[in-house]
């Protein structure tokens, strides 16, 4: 009897994992991505699922212990699981307190972000060697506060662990929606420069560049001819780190002519770009400067997108063309992969 209770308490925990880990990796891949703050916070929901799969590290070390002992190739699955889910664990407390940056020559949301997706990957393949199927017998009551149990004590360790950064002043706890710390507001000589994965930053000589728009052509000179507007917003890179700064540019609304268009495709010298929908024109600026002075080549020189209310990766820099199209502005992937 009790090695049938302790094998479907194993089951269940396999079951249980299947739901918990891709909805960590889910949310966690949705808070990167959201630039709004929502009613229901995607972090928060992912905290919740990452700790929970960690709360179900008892229950599934049965499973493993038994495969253990009998030998089975497929364990190592398991462990290897166990110390990714540990690993991302470990790398968001640390960030979302403020404590450390980087181990080695990665940043801490890398590792993070790596060791969730290669749990993920390695969740799948176990499912695949030995899977797992849900019974009707399984939803019950007690299943129901088994669930309920968890629930509570992974809200409990977080705002614990929220009580405990207040407590001791650590950064995390000045930290936004996103879960990002603030990096050199108002000081763009402090503000970190990054760039989506090979990106490299161009060098590019102002007499040499040259702005193309639905087969226009502007220099850098006749941009500044249009009327410039000032605004304060907030790039928040999905490094970890937001920085919100004065701004100076054109309105893209006062560049394009997007009768008719789906979207607004803007490129890279670098051949980086992304896709906007025409409604967001109004809220687009291609900014040339930044706290009063021109952008540096590693903040985007010549221009770049400012695009409040958006993460950092839609802030595409080094512009040198904007075209409007009549595909939907979806049709790219959610996150550039070059």
């Amino acid at each position: 009897m009790r090695l049938a209770r302790r094998s479907r308490s194993g089951r269940l925990a396999n079951l249980a994992l299947l739901v918990l880990v891709p909805l960590a990796v889910f949310t966690g891949l949705f808070a990167n991505a959201i630039g709004g703050d929502w009613p229901v916070d995607p972090a928060f929901v992912h905290a919740l699922s990452a700790l929970g799969a960690v709360i179900l590290a008892p229950w599934k070390s049965v499973t493993v212990r038994r495969g253990a002992a009998r030998g089975r190739g497929y364990r190592w699955f398991s462990y290897g699981l166990l110390a990714l889910t540990a690993a991302a664990l470990l790398s968001g407390l640390v960030h979302a307190a403020g404590l450390a940056e980087r181990v080695g020559p990665l940043t801490l949301m890398q590792v993070h972000v790596g060791a969730a997706v290669g749990a993920l990957l390695l969740l799948a393949v176990h499912f695949a060697v030995h899977p797992v199927r849900p019974r009707r017998t399984d939803l019950n009551r007690r299943l129901f506060l088994k669930g309920a149990g968890v629930t509570g004590a992974a809200a409990a360790f977080w705002l614990g662990w929220e009580g405990i950064m207040r407590a001791a002043g650590w950064r995390g706890a000045e930290r936004r929606f996103t879960g990002s710390h603030q990096r050199g507001s108002f000081a763009p000589e402090l503000m970190p420069v990054t760039s989506w994965l090979d990106d490299r930053t161009p060098h590019i000589r102002e007499e040499d560049w040259r702005l193309r728009i639905d087969g226009r052509s502007l220099s850098y000179q006749e941009l500044a001819g249009f009327p410039q507007q000032e605004l304060d917003a907030v790039l928040d890179c999905t490094g970890g780190w937001f920085s919100e700064q004065r701004w100076r540019g054109v309105r893209l609304d006062g560049l394009v002519e997007a009768a008719g268009a789906r979207s607004i495709r803007v490129r890279s010298a670098t051949g980086y770009d992304r896709r906007f929908p025409v409604r967001d024109l109004p809220n687009l600026w291609l900014a040339t400067s930044v706290g009063g002075a021109r952008l540096s080549p590693g903040h985007g020189f010549p221009a770049r997108i400012a695009a409040p209310g958006r993460r950092g990766f839609w802030w595409v820099k080094w512009v040198t063309e904007i075209e409007t199209s009549s595909r939907p502005w979806w049709a790219q992937l959610p996150f550039p992969v070059t």
